[in-house]
């Protein structure tokens, strides 16, 4: 049985996650903590749970979403996993980071490729990849049928979508993957987003504005 603990960092808000099992066996996703404070704020959590990390994961490589990826690749001794198309990406970030005065150490190291259908595995739970275009060219999000739970980053929104004006953004793309990909889970699906409160899929087919 998983459990996700997400807490928002960084002047952005970006919401990182830690899930784990009973067998304190953890995954990070989405590191986003900027400074000192907020990296010990989120290795507290670990630490005091007697959590072990097995998996550093990505469902994009925008700024907020990887402030604390080099920190964390290190302290935890993970090699980061993302799709390949958010190398560029990667690579872009500290750029944008001194473009928005949030200046950081960027990772420059070995990643392991995702990919759509690919399974990470944490004890006897799963999460299934979902390659989730449009936000960015290789978003991903993380699904875990048992328990009904996506964790998506910055595609899906309470009654609201990523924005696509950045590179690599495309509004078609974003709202067909939504549509013909997160739409196509079960109602009751509870997305956890990059940013704001989580939602539903039922809710989203219902309210979500962008998606009438």
């Amino acid at each position: 049985m998983l459990q996700i603990y997400s807490h928002p960092y960084s002047p952005i808000q970006e919401n990182s996650y830690i899930v784990y099992n009973e067998n304190k066996e953890a995954i990070i996703i989405d590191p986003g903590c900027y400074d000192d404070a907020e990296k010990e704020h989120f290795a507290k959590f670990i630490t005091d749970n007697n959590l072990t990390v097995k998996h550093l994961l990505l469902t994009h490589c925008h700024l907020d979403h990887v402030f604390g990826l080099a920190w964390a690749a290190q302290k935890y001794k993970l090699i980061p996993q993302y799709h390949p198309l958010e190398v560029d990406v990667l690579e872009a970030a500290a750029v944008s980071g001194l473009m928005y005065s949030l200046p950081f150490v960027n990772y420059d190291g070995a990643y392991n490729a995702l990919y759509e259908g690919l399974q990470i595995k944490l004890g006897n739970d799963i999460l299934t990849l979902m390659h989730l275009p449009g936000h960015t060219q290789g978003s991903i999000g993380f699904y875990c049928a048992a328990q009904k739970f996506v964790i998506a980053g910055d595609v899906l929104f309470y009654e609201s979508i990523g924005r696509t004006d950045l590179p690599g953004g495309n509004m078609d793309t974003l709202i067909s993957t939504i549509k013909q990909k997160l739409f196509k889970l079960p109602a009751e699906t509870k997305v956890y987003n990059g940013h704001g409160q989580p939602t539903t899929i039922g809710h989203e087919i219902k309210h979500n504005p962008f998606l009438k």
